[in-house]
């Protein structure tokens, strides 16, 4: 039976990013589709970015998320990863050249011609359209199987703050136990990389400015120390103390104050946003040959793997479940910082 291509969501209409109920219509389910019916969206900055336009390139009506988890309900002709029942998640790009050199290898999150899942440019000259919405239709390729013991509102957070922190440990060897980890700022991301991090059997510093993490790091994530980045006297004593650091901190700061702390050849992961320029002394990278290393979500094998090791290792997300009609609420909350540590909107539930 052929499913209906009318779609119920949320959009933005304008840079205020105010979202409200809005019908659309979804592509008809290719050879290679997948149609997924969505039953819960992560919230995660980039829907701030695309909603307030603060890349300047948004086109109106948006559709923000891209941590979406559903139940696939409809397969194309050639699809035989996938049957209608599975739990499956898309993630932060819905397309991409399939030809080059990083698309061969699984890694096309670097290819040129990704197609971004909100507000992306699609094949066929259409606008891709994200996850605050009852169902998605995408590319087998770039969809992913959810083991179904694990909850798929836990599942959501994966897609894009989970590979985001697993991507740069995997590239650069820190999942091998013993190395020493620093997590700088303690958030959606940062809480996925301690969490990781014990998964790995690292040691873990999780480093904030603000006391009132010390609790959630060290008792709920059991990180194995603490530290206030403002306590000169705490920072001093790890100088070159860790193989590897995530930056996960968004906002202006500067990278110095931790390149101190790196062993020799140690690197630091720059995966959040310290403002339009990264503030660094050349210094810290001559000295003791450390390195300063980029990393943005992740490619369809590491995101497959990653979704693979959690269910394995039960690593869960902390979430706070929402409905889509506190979405407004919830951006506003996460542009404060004031989530523990992810929202995740049930839509199935929820969205009318």
């Amino acid at each position: 039976m052929m499913m209906s291509n009318n779609c119920h969501g949320w959009a933005a209409r304008d840079d205020s990013g105010l979202l409200s109920p809005y019908e659309f219509e979804r592509r008809s389910v290719g050879d290679n589709d997948v149609s997924v019916k969505i039953t819960h969206c992560g919230v995660c900055y980039a829907d701030v970015a695309y909603t307030r336009n603060k890349r300047k390139n948004t086109v109106y009506p948006v559709v923000p998320g891209h941590e979406i988890v559903g139940i696939v309900q409809e397969v194309g002709d050639e699809v035989s990863k996938f049957k209608i029942g599975d739990h499956v998640g898309v993630g932060p790009f819905v397309d991409s050249c399939r030809e080059c050199v990083y698309c061969n290898v699984g890694h096309e999150e670097h290819c040129s011609k990704t197609t971004v899942t909100i507000n992306g440019t699609c094949k066929d000259g259409t606008l891709s359209k994200g996850g605050y919405s009852s169902f998605i239709v995408v590319h087998d390729r770039y969809c992913y199987k959810i083991l179904d013991k694990y909850p798929l509102a836990l599942a959501a957070p994966l897609l894009c703050a989970g590979v985001t922190v697993y991507n740069p440990m995997i590239h650069h060897k820190m999942n091998q136990p013993g190395k020493s980890l620093g997590v700088v700022g303690l958030g959606g991301l940062g809480h996925m990389a301690v969490k990781f991090g014990k998964a790995f059997g690292l040691n873990v510093t999780v480093f904030s400015t603000s006391i009132s993490k010390k609790d959630d790091a060290l008792n709920m994530l059991k990180a194995d120390k603490f530290v206030l980045s403002s306590d000169k006297e705490k920072m001093a004593a790890l100088s070159k103390s860790l193989d590897f650091i995530i930056d996960t901190a968004s906002g202006d700061h500067s990278l110095d104050l931790y390149m101190s702390l790196l062993k020799t050849g140690g690197v630091l992961a720059l995966v959040g946003f310290p403002g339009e320029q990264l503030k660094l002394n050349p210094l810290s990278l001559l000295m003791e040959m450390r390195s300063v290393s980029g990393s943005a979500v992740g490619g369809t094998k590491g995101t497959q793997e990653m979704l693979e090791l959690c269910a394995e290792h039960e690593i869960h997300p902390e979430i706070e479940v929402i409905p889509i009609q506190y979405a407004n609420e919830a951006l506003e909350r996460l542009q404060k910082n004031d989530v523990k540590y992810r929202f995740v909107i049930d839509i199935e539930n929820s969205l009318e």
